[in-house]
């Protein structure tokens, strides 16, 4: 059970306004019937145990009103036109229930109580209002003050950033107002820009208007401006975008506010800004799976086979579902346990969770782990993935990615799992390269598969290059940002499909639900990108400028790579139909020959350097070694 820690300077600050709330009740009350009678000594003298005798009762209403109304809960640093109608809401209410006290004793004869004269409680309400919302006010001005002062105070006053907030719209006035709380400790805001030619020429929290976004860059130079901070999180994603690669023009950090949801707790929103990432540039939307056709997942027993960057968003999107229990199974220890610690924290309790080292290459141990746990999906992303690498070790991308393949599925056959799904690549289609040459074998197995069994539903999924994972080219991107560069790219004109982690984890796991059985399912991933775009891209949001202080070489295309990817084979677009999302397609299984296909992996088992690559053209007829470009003359 975990115990609520008390905030102390929440308590000090919220005893100090209670404390100033019963003078200002008390005080108003006695104000007002001075000046009404005034400030004659022997009217006051009459007065003053009529005041004494209603403080205790009409102070407590108005405190228990100004709980209810929010008036020690609201954040006042952020103290605006709705903290001041609280209080005018609070004053009005708590006077009305004063002049009720005073009716009732002064029936009753109790509590040396009777009416004030009508103008008495007008004034006196009046005052509490304007007491009440000016000492907030005052609240807040006076933390701007020392947050603005401290610095002049220790000797240490810093040049504050000068901040464009691009909209003038609910969140970019949200941000102004936290910006100025904190003391523009984080920037300070100087210009806002705005495509709504109704706001331009105005100001906002002191804030001039200027411009729409097109002109981004000369408001930027005209007001010396050092970042620029996104504020339209409800703009369609593409106008986003738009904005995003004009601002990049500047010299400025581009940073983004966050959602308005995400803005709605008591957090420090200033802090929730965050910086523009690569992903935020992608040049199609995120693909939003439908989470409802996922509840296949709930009450299941699930097993995922490699817990790598996309293994292991896997296993969180698994866990989102409430499965029976999650199983995790790989051969590399760390990963496992990474995943399953951080899964651990937030679903104890909720499911079981295990982890069993093994390899995929080992049937026997497999076969352990599945009598084990009789898991009903399997979610298969053991694999090697990295090109030139597999190039240097072709029998290894064969053991692993083929055989390890043919050994799971097939005991998730003889154990009767319901569902049976793999990742494939985008470089498994008309492939240049052992890699892909092998994740192409994987499809063929997984359809052989599935011709021996109804019990089981086979299937594989086919995307591109993962931003983020472990062999991303955005890692390596970033590290050499850092060490100042340069920032190497195999060939000006090469071009790759992108998608993030989380959309390929949702993708498989989506597949599991469409799938019948045999089906490559592949996501429409819009247009290439250039791998020189997303390099010069990502150092512009490292805050350099590309080939002035972060160079970028070009280091020849490596052993396998080809300067651009495909989705489909051309036998396959012919039948590639639409699934119930509009983004997922799926193509229907090539018919290919049995027996063949298990001539050929008997001949693959004892394949060694020599022949692997001649063995695998056997099975993929379209497998073409790319040149090696570094010693064509």
């Amino acid at each position: 059970m975990k115990i609520k820690r008390v905030d102390v300077n929440i308590f000090i600050r919220q005893f100090f306004l209670i404390v100033g709330d019963i003078v200002i009740i008390n005080l108003s009350t006695l104000l007002a019937a001075a000046s009404y009678f005034n400030f004659k000594a022997d009217k006051l003298s009459m007065v003053m145990p009529m005041l004494l005798g209603r403080a205790l009762p009409v102070t407590a209403m108005f405190l228990v009103l100004y709980y209810a109304f929010g008036l020690y809960n609201s954040l006042w640093k952020y103290a605006g036109l709705y903290e001041l109608l609280q209080c005018t809401l609070a004053g009005f209410f708590g006077s009305l229930l004063g002049v009720a006290v005073d009716k009732v004793g002064s029936f009753f004869s109790v509590l040396n109580l009777g009416n004030f004269p009508p103008p008495v409680y007008i004034i006196s309400t009046f005052l509490i209002i304007g007491l009440c919302g000016t000492t907030r006010l005052f609240y807040r001005m006076g933390r701007c003050v020392i947050h603005e002062s401290a610095g002049t105070i220790t000797g240490k006053k810093r040049e504050k950033k000068r901040v464009m907030l691009i909209g003038a719209g609910d969140m970019g006035m949200i941000i102004a107002r936290e910006l100025a709380a904190n003391g523009y400790r984080d920037g300070k805001p100087v210009v806002i820009v705005d495509d709504d030619r109704h706001k331009q020429g105005q100001r906002f929290n002191g804030i001039p208007v200027r411009g729409g976004c097109d002109r981004i860059p000369e408001i930027a130079e005209k007001f010396s401006v050092d970042e620029i901070i996104l504020c339209i999180p409800s703009a369609p994603q593409a106008r986003q975008l738009e904005i995003m690669k004009i601002a990049m023009t500047t010299d400025c950090v581009l940073k983004t506010s966050p959602s308005l949801r995400e803005m709605a707790d008591n957090a420090d929103g200033v802090k929730k800004i965050r910086n523009v990432e690569i992903t935020d540039l992608l040049a199609r939307p995120e693909v939003n799976l439908n989470i409802d056709q996922c509840r296949y997942l709930n009450g299941k027993t699930v097993l995922v086979t490699g817990c790598g960057s996309i293994g292991s968003e896997l296993c969180r999107q698994v866990a989102k579902h409430k499965p029976k229990s999650l199983v995790l199974v790989d051969n590399y220890e760390n990963n496992a346990f990474a995943i399953y610690n951080e899964l651990l924290e937030k679903y104890k309790g909720v499911f079981p969770m295990y982890i069993r080292i093994g390899s995929v290459q080992d049937t026997a141990r497999i076969r352990e782990i599945f009598s084990e746990f009789l898991p009903e999906i399997v979610f298969h992303a053991a694999a090697h993935k990295h090109v030139p690498l597999m190039e240097d070790s072709p029998c290894e991308a064969v053991k692993n990615n083929i055989f390890g393949t043919y050994n799971t599925a097939k005991v998730a056959m003889e154990f009767k799992a319901q569902k049976f799904i793999i990742l494939s690549t985008d470089k498994a289609v008309n492939p240049a390269n052992v890699m892909g040459a092998t994740k192409r074998v994987t499809e063929l197995i997984i359809q052989y598969f599935n011709k021996k069994t109804t019990a089981t539903d086979f299937a594989a999924v086919r995307f591109g290059n993962v931003l983020g994972s472990n062999g991303s080219v955005i890692p390596i991107f970033k590290r050499q940002i850092e060490n100042g560069g340069p920032v190497t790219v195999t060939d000006p004109e090469i071009t790759r499909y992108f998608m993030t982690i989380s959309e390929a984890a949702q993708l498989v796991v989506q597949a599991g639900s469409l799938s019948k059985g045999g089906e490559v399912f592949v996501l429409d991933m819009g247009e290439q990108i250039k791998i020189l775009t997303l390099a010069e891209n990502l150092i512009k949001l490292s805050g350099y400028e590309p080939y002035r202080d972060i160079d970028i070489k070009f280091t020849g295309l490596r052993p396998g790579e080809k300067l651009y990817e495909e989705l489909s084979m051309e036998e396959e677009i012919k039948g590639r139909k639409l699934t119930a999302n509009d983004k997922i397609f799926v193509t229907p299984p090539v018919d290919f020959d049995e027996a063949a296909l298990e001539a050929s992996l008997e001949k693959l088992r004892g394949a060694d350097m020599i022949n692997v690559r001649e063995y695998l053209k056997e099975i993929v007829p379209n497998y073409v070694e790319a040149p090696d470009y570094n010693t064509v003359e």
